[in-house]
């Protein structure tokens, strides 16, 4: 199970290097794949020029967000061609059964981030285990835009990250993993591991060697 970042899809342009990388490591692996997409760059560009034209909602956001999510995905999805599931899943809990190596995910509905679907549909498939590929290599105890003297987590508890990014999802928001998420992951006794851009890490990480980030637990 992968909840892939949008940040990694599109940091700025779209990156392609990473996701051809990302391809071939899955086609390699003899597991199949859920990966959920994010909306990266794509979303924020887009919530802010809604921003500058009129006064959207936090509703009017969170669908402009999820456009970009199902845009991204489509993109993913075409990358595995007749080894992905033929339709972008939108509704984590729509009835679906899959045969191929990869079925991929993107946003749902206003309120709920892309992680929060990788969660509901790691608890559906029976994965205790989730994935996060983000463009940061840690989650660290304070924002490391806005400190330098930061510290990286190797492990924590859902309570501390809980402690960092708040309860309340924002639109847009550029945390660590999403908070209404981190609430559900608790309590349904899941592991996130958070891993950063290195592809090989990734790989790493797939094949159940030591590898470098986060992994958020109990």
């Amino acid at each position: 199970m992968l909840s892939l970042g949008g940040s990694m899809v599109v940091p700025d342009a779209i990156n392609t290097e990473f996701l051809k990388q990302m391809r071939d490591i899955i086609m390699k692996d003899d597991e199949r794949f859920i990966i959920v997409v994010g909306g990266g760059a794509t979303c924020r560009k887009y919530q802010q020029a809604a921003k500058e034209i009129f006064h959207p909602s936090q509703e009017d956001l969170d669908w402009i967000g999820i456009a970009a999510t199902r845009l991204n995905a489509e993109l993913v999805k075409y990358l595995f061609k007749d080894f992905a599931h033929p339709e972008v899943m939108t509704n984590p809990h729509a009835n679906i059964q899959f045969r191929e190596k990869v079925l991929v995910a993107s946003g749902w509905k206003p309120g709920f981030s892309t992680d929060y679907d990788a969660l509901v549909l790691a608890k559906r498939f029976d994965a205790d285990t989730i994935i996060n590929i983000t463009n940061v290599p840690y989650v660290y105890d304070k924002n490391p835009r806005d400190h330098p003297d930061v510290k990286p987590l190797k492990e924590m508890s859902w309570e501390e990250l809980r402690g960092i990014v708040g309860d309340t999802w924002d639109p847009g928001m550029n945390a660590p993993f999403d908070p209404i998420a981190a609430e559900f992951a608790q309590k349904s006794s899941l592991i996130v591991n958070i891993l950063g851009p290195d592809i090989e890490n990734l790989k790493k990480c797939l094949a159940g060697l030591p590898w470098e980030g986060t992994t958020i637990q109990g």
